[in-house]
């Protein structure tokens, strides 16, 4: 079991983390870390134990807004699912024109380059 050592709040911890997983104990101790320097920057220097406490408090709060914000994007995407059947249910145009539908198309391409080229004259 690796040991890594981390800083959060200016101060330097040593840690054990299973192998493998030290890219993702940096990047804990990476956002633990900013939240501990705010605090630091606005309190001064604080026991460790608070500042660890009111640091990881930070993070739990942002987590929990996260949560909210991913908990409504999701109920919107199921209530777009939900509106999608009826829309799918329509009846939709032919993914590729059939020959009568073609000659269709050319006849008022036809039509249409007559009247460009009577508005032109």
């Amino acid at each position: 079991m690796p040991d890594v050592r981390i800083t959060i709040g200016g101060r330097s911890f040593e840690v054990a983390c299973q192998e493998g997983e030290e890219h993702f104990l940096h990047a804990a101790a990476t956002l633990l870390d900013a939240e501990a320097q705010t605090l630091v920057s606005q309190i001064g220097r604080l026991p460790e134990a608070r500042m660890l406490l009111m640091s990881a408090l930070m993070l739990a709060d942002k987590t929990a807004a996260l949560e909210d914000q991913l908990r409504a994007a999701e109920g919107r995407i199921k209530a777009l699912e939900a509106d999608r059947p009826a829309a799918a249910a329509e009846p939709a145009e032919p993914a590729a024109p059939g020959p009568g539908r073609i000659v269709e198309l050319a006849a008022r391409a036809e039509v249409l380059a007559a009247r460009l080229e009577a508005a032109a004259s």
